[in-house]
């Protein structure tokens, strides 16, 4: 097994030494698993609160920071945090403006943020919660009822961030968050599996010159297998996929999202052949992000994530936001 690791049961712990090392901006609990702003409470603002499994990084620990996350509570490697998690981070970071709890569509991770809220509710805190499932590949998968949550969480993260930094309430700040993960959809593709440190070896089996078209985050299966294709056709076939459910009506934040093992170089030659697809149907690109973001260990291959913006989605995006995996105008 070829990791930089110490061993599997201390990964996550030994990740979340490093970010505290790397980060002093932040408040890193190891042994609770929650990562803080170190200002907060911030006086008069809402603040968000989101988590799930470790493997997915920067998702969410490197969200958290002024115009994104108050807090993250990172589970396991791909596992849920639990309840304590979560209220002990909605407890810390509550100003008496309310918390907004951001939930990707997975079982474990729905029935653990529930429970924290009823939890956390009983404690004092008003809590809010927004469920992202913006995946079109499949309706129901190994982990979840309903689509799942991949590439949009970061479009809610940030745009409801900026609506919570700007000091919007509570109600104002979910109806962004929902108008979000409403007007986006997504689609990934996998070149390879990846390897949880638990497992030591491949999470399914992926024959040398194939790929999956629609995976999931977590290597669940996705719509078919097929030799493996080009570039422009990988493009033409998740743009398609995304536009064929969302339809948008004006311009689109675009999110082109590494999976953990793609090069930049693969991933900005594959934007390219994702603008190509989207001016040849008509759909303009507002803003573009590219990069690894939403992961899946050591997957190699992409997601593609549309969001329709209009005025005030696309203001809250260009809003200044300061976090380690997402930093501008500041």
């Amino acid at each position: 097994m070829r990791m930089l690791i110490n061993v599997p049961e201390t990964v996550v712990a030994d990740a979340l030494r490093g970010i505290a090392a790397a980060h002093p901006e932040l408040t890193v609990d190891v042994e609770n698993r929650v990562v803080l702003r170190r200002d907060a409470p911030v006086a008069g603002q809402v603040a968000l609160v989101s988590g799930g499994g470790s493997g997915h990084e920067p998702l969410h620990a490197g969200f958290v920071g002024p115009g994104m996350l108050a807090a993250a509570c990172p589970g396991e490697v791909f596992t849920s945090p639990v309840p304590d998690q979560m209220v002990r981070a909605a407890a810390a970071v509550d100003s008496g403006a309310g918390v907004l709890f951001v939930v990707k569509n997975y079982t474990g991770d729905v029935l653990n943020f529930e429970m924290a809220a009823e939890l956390a509710e009983d404690e004092g805190v008003q809590i809010a919660k927004v469920l992202v499932d913006d995946d079109v590949a499949v309706t129901d998968s190994l982990y979840t009822a309903g689509r799942r949550g991949t590439g949009a969480t970061l479009f809610v993260e940030k745009i409801a961030g900026a609506a919570a930094q700007e000091g919007a309430p509570l109600e104002r700040v979910e109806a962004v968050a929902r108008r979000v993960n409403e007007r986006s959809r997504s689609f990934g593709v996998a070149l390879s599996a990846c390897t949880t440190p638990a497992k030591g070896s491949p999470t399914f089996d992926l024959p040398e010159g194939e790929l999956e078209l629609g995976i999931g985050i977590h290597g669940e299966p996705g719509r078919e297998r097929r030799p493996m294709m080009t570039s422009g056709e990988i493009a033409d076939f998740a743009v398609d996929a995304v536009l064929d459910d969302l339809r948008p009506k004006g311009p689109v934040l675009l999110l082109v999202n590494g999976m953990g093992a793609t090069p930049l170089l693969e991933l900005y030659g594959f934007n390219a052949e994702v603008h190509r697809v989207l001016g040849e149907r008509g759909v303009p690109v507002a803003r573009t992000l590219v990069g690894d973001y939403v992961t899946s260990l050591d997957m190699a291959g992409c997601s593609v994530t549309l969001c329709e913006a209009d005025e005030e989605l696309l203001r809250l995006w260009d809003a200044p936001v300061s976090t380690a995996a997402l930093r501008w105008g500041r």
